[in-house]
């Protein structure tokens, strides 16, 4: 077994390496860019080596710097992770050719699994299930837009080198299919240095489904059953679970057994992943071959018990696998949650900054039996830099069923805290809620058809509203009562605490009385019986946990502008609680207007711009596209929202520029 490995990655997934490695007595080298200095992995790791500026090109895709790093300390392997190099069969090839084990799949394997053109000939002549479409390479748009025409429409714009989302895109007509092609052959450039494109049919009411594959170098390969990813967001995956809510004993095992057909057609092993399309009625259909470890591998280690990276690190060491195909488990239901530097309200658009705050809930078993599981590789005071993916963490719920796995997700959500920068809890949050979401009705499209006019957050129904209300007295009174104390202390101070109060939350004001009994505080709402709410909390804490009569609440708590800015179930509400005088005379107070920006271009993330595709004069008309952004290794189209003429251009190309800094400004 090695004694030293390299971990050629960043962020949680070199993290969750090292903690395998640190299991098996193994030590660890991580490498980082500059950008990277103070980051997790750094300070987790055994060794860390510094390999250049804060691009990847010129960091963690240097395979020359790596590869230096591991002769300099060491290091007798190297754990590639995902992204980055972990594909290059060139990188692959490097290590062999100093002496250094990979810890993953032969270049050979790579090489024909890494290229979806290749890969999806090669599942072919291995009699698995594919995809109609063009797999030659396309030269121009003018040929994109033939081949789409010749295939179907709707049809799926993909880069043959790609993966996790970048260089992707969905064409309906002649117009997406030209804009399509110049975008992802532009992404796929920029993403994996290789600009080649390929174009297949769309499955319509798709779901995407993944067969986790674990082979050893002496001809045994396993499939460790599936995984659903079919909540998506421009093409990249941001729920995940297993198994698959919609498959039966006789789909899973065809798929299993066609992947691994096509893994011993190539001579693979280490872990890797065959993805599927499977239509309504259980068809699948071969998408590409992942020769690496994915980012959702959690959820299928705790359905299965098996240690994904470890096998990696036995197989690279030339063991056996110890288990046959008969003793792989399917143990309950597992979900991942990725939580990600985006912000939902906003289009999903990138965020960066400080993480002012950063609390997982404990992670292990909870009293109901369900498990917690955060993969992640921040912290708290840690910077999200613009530099590389947006990912913060992953966060796993392992239950017995899938609704008890969901349930727990969905209070794991509400007890996670995160400050400082736009994040998708909230929109996490609002999906476990979802009535669609529990039954299991997943499809790839499932993100735009169930928030068709982008995420606004979850609105209280009556009675979250008013479970709320009483969260709100409860605190508020609490407050009070803390000032009290704090004032009772001085001479000839004495403070009383009314009972009556109006609640103004989400816009609606309701009478309470709220007296304190025994148990906590009883809470009246206009009209209704007293419910008695009880708590630790204490003023200042950022969560609290509410207990009523049948249920408890996790509420995320902070101070607004007289008030309190209350969160939950993707809930985000605004709560006063003040006496009846006091609010009697709020309703007297002016409404500031907001600042008219109709005529500004402003860039709605911190990015690079990588495109002006108009000058001063220029006419456009509602939907045409202006700027190109890059943000995170993702390119982003801004469009014109009306018709109007340019008036000034406030940014050049190759600018960076902040959130709602000034790009253009119409007539």
């Amino acid at each position: 077994m090695f004694k030293k490995i390299l971990i050629a990655n960043r962020g949680e997934i070199a993290c969750r390496v090292i903690k395998t490695a640190r299991k098996m007595g193994i030590k660890t080298v991580a490498v980082y860019s500059d950008a990277d200095r103070h980051a997790l992995h750094v300070k987790s790791a055994d060794e860390a080596v510094n390999i250049g500026p804060a691009p990847s090109a010129q960091s963690y895709l240097a395979m020359d710097k790596i590869i230096a790093a591991a002769k300099a300390t060491g290091a007798e392997a190297i754990h590639p992770g995902y992204g980055f190099l972990s594909e290059k069969a060139a990188f692959s090839a490097a290590c062999a050719e100093n002496g250094i084990a990979f810890i993953g799949p032969p270049p050979k394997a790579i090489d024909a699994m890494g290229d979806k053109i290749t890969s999806k000939k090669l599942a072919k002549e291995a009699g698995v299930s594919t995809v109609p479409g063009h797999m030659g390479l396309i030269a121009d748009a003018e040929e994109a837009v033939m081949i789409a025409r010749e295939i179907g429409y709707p049809v799926m714009i993909k880069a043959s080198a790609g993966g996790g989302g970048k260089g992707m895109r969905i064409a309906w007509n002649d117009a997406e299919a030209k804009e399509g092609f110049a975008l992802s052959r532009s992404e796929a450039k920029s993403s994996f240095g290789d600009d080649r494109i390929f174009i297949e049919k769309f499955v319509t009411e798709p779901r995407h489904i993944e067969i986790q594959l674990l082979g050893d170098q002496h001809g045994t390969v396993l499939y460790l059953n599936e995984r659903e990813c079919s909540i998506q967001r421009r093409n990249q995956k941001v729920i995940e679970e297993a198994p698959s809510p919609f498959l039966d004993e006789a789909t899973r095992k065809a798929m299993g057994e066609q992947a691994v057909a096509l893994a011993k057609a190539v001579g693979y092993f280490s872990a890797g992943t065959v993805e599927f399309i499977v239509d309504g009625k259980r068809n699948f259909y071969f998408l590409e071959m992942n020769t690496r470890l994915q980012v959702e591998h959690p959820v299928t280690e705790l359905i299965t018990g098996i240690d994904l990276v470890e096998q990696m690190i036995r197989v690279a060491a030339g063991e056996k696998l110890s288990i046959a195909q008969g003793d792989v488990k399917r143990e309950g239901w597992a979900i991942e949650s990725r939580l990600y530097a985006e912000d939902p309200y906003r289009n999903f658009l990138p965020s960066i900054g400080r993480l002012t705050r950063y609390r997982p809930p404990p992670e292990g078993q909870r009293v109901d039996g369900t498990i917690l599981r955060n993969d992640t590789g921040v912290y708290e005071g840690g910077e999200i830099a613009i530099h590389y993916d947006p990912m913060i963490a992953k966060l796993c719920a392992w239950g017995p069923s899938r609704a008890e796995a969901v349930s727990a997700m969905a209070q794991a959500l509400d007890e996670f805290e995160v400050e400082g920068i736009g994040h998708n809890l909230p929109f996490l949050s609002a999906v476990m809620g979802q009535e669609r979401f529990q039954k299991g009705a997943l499809t790839t499209a499932y993100i735009a058809e169930e928030f068709k006019d982008g995420f606004k957050g979850v609105a209280p129904d009556a009675a979250a509203l008013a479970d709320l209300a009483r969260v709100a007295a409860f605190i508020h009174v609490a407050s009070e009562t803390r000032a009290a104390q704090i004032t009772g202390t001085l001479p000839n101070h004495t403070r009383q605490i009314g009972e009556a109060w109006v609640v103004t939350i989400a816009g609606t004001s309701v009478s309470a009385v709220a007296r304190p009994v025994s148990a906590g505080l009883a809470v009246a709402l206009e009209g209704g019986a007293a419910e008695t709410v009880s708590s630790d909390w204490k003023p200042g804490q950022k969560l609290g946990s509410f207990r009523f009569a049948r249920k408890s609440l996790s509420v995320k708590i902070s101070r607004h502008d007289g008030g309190f800015r209350l969160r939950r179930r993707g809930m985000d509400v605004i709560a006063k609680v003040q006496s009846p005088r006091v609010a009697e005379l709020a309703k007297h107070m002016p409404v500031k207007a907001a600042k008219d920006t109709s005529k500004l271009l402003l860039c709605p993330m911190p990015g690079v711009i990588r495109a002006l595709s108009v000058q001063v004069g220029d006419k456009v008309e509602a939907g045409q596209a202006v700027a190109i952004v890059e943000a995170m290794k993702m390119e982003n189209v801004l469009r014109a929202e009306k018709s109007a003429t340019v008036k000034r251009i406030a940014a050049t190309v190759g600018e960076s520029l902040g959130v709602d800094q000034l790009i253009l400004e119409f007539a």
